[in-house]
């Protein structure tokens, strides 16, 4: 794939929490108006996307506000994955599912437990249904891109 070294070299900027971090992170922040504080500070440390990347075929359907997604498949089997959102809540859970997901082989992406994961974190009681949604379209674009 064309552009492979400039997706893993933008992924590999910024923070690289992986998904026991955040866990950890969620768990030390006690209620939800800390944990929402955590998730808009994730969402602050993601590198934001070239323009050139925010472009309609990028565009993640199923998404209130707009994000865009990018991956690759390095030679080694593992996934590289770019995401975007216009939001900053969105911007902040896009960090949480890139934790779960990025720089992994397709089998481990399609394995894991994203729902129990979402769960341990409280997500899904907080979240507005649109915001699960959007979520969830998240998960299956990169769950997507990870099968082809």
């Amino acid at each position: 794939m064309t552009g492979m070294n400039t997706l893993e070299s933008y992924t590999a900027i910024g923070i690289e929490p992986n998904a026991e971090t955040l866990r950890q992170q969620f768990a030390a922040a006690h209620g939800w108006e800390n944990q929402y504080r955590l998730i808009i500070q994730l969402g602050k440390q993601l590198p934001v996307l070239p323009p050139e990347w925010q472009q309609e075929d990028h565009r993640l359907k199923g998404c209130e506000s707009q994000a865009w997604l990018r991956g690759e498949r390095s030679e080694d089997g593992c996934w590289h994955f770019a995401c975007d959102s216009d939001a900053r809540i969105v911007r902040g859970l896009i960090v949480l599912v890139l934790a779960a997901f990025n720089h992994q082989p397709a089998e481990a992406i399609q394995a894991f437990d994203i729902e129990a994961y979402f769960s341990e974190l409280g997500l899904e009681k907080h979240l507005s249904p649109s915001r699960g949604n959007g979520l969830r379209a998240i998960v299956q674009g990169i769950r997507a891109l990870a099968a082809s």
